[in-house]
């Protein structure tokens, strides 16, 4: 029984890991957030406005030689403004430093847990806090370099 326990653990330890770090599990959820300072009525007043708006575009007419004082450029024709749909933003994924904190946690469960040869239990429980803790440092490091934070 004290043999298998560590097994069990390490078996749902490392399923949790590959499951949690797949790619692609979130991509079809999209995250709605709640317009709180009035934006989405902003841009569709500018919208409307720049719709409404007519710019005049002058044209050149051919120029000939005369003596009268015309100038080159004759009526403008007019162009109305288009429509310019804002994007929404795309979900990332996880973190670099939660991928760290996971990777991390489970790998140093399992140290702990081989070392600790008296009490694998609390090897594996202390192994895997600092190994999460030290994968999320370096994970956060990496974010910040990537910008993310």
């Amino acid at each position: 029984m004290k043999r298998i326990l560590p097994i069990i653990a390490l078996v749902a330890i490392t399923a949790i890991v590959l499951s949690a770090c797949s790619r692609n599990a979130g991509a079809d959820t999209k995250v709605n957030y709640a317009d709180t300072v009035g934006l989405a009525q902003f841009r569709e007043a500018k919208i409307k406005e720049q719709a409404t708006q007519v710019v005049y575009v002058p044209v050149k007419q051919p120029t000939t030689r005369s003596n009268s004082n015309s100038s080159d450029y004759g009526s403008g024709s007019m162009n109305s403004a288009s429509q310019n749909n804002a994007k929404t933003a795309e979900k990332k994924g996880w973190s670099k430093a939660a991928k760290g904190a996971a990777i991390g946690g489970g790998g140093g469960a399992v140290l702990g847990a081989v070392i600790n040869k008296k009490n694998r239990v609390a090897g594996g429980v202390i192994g895997g806090v600092v190994g999460a803790g030290v994968g999320y440092l370096i994970g956060r490091s990496k974010d910040k370099k990537d910008g993310r934070y």
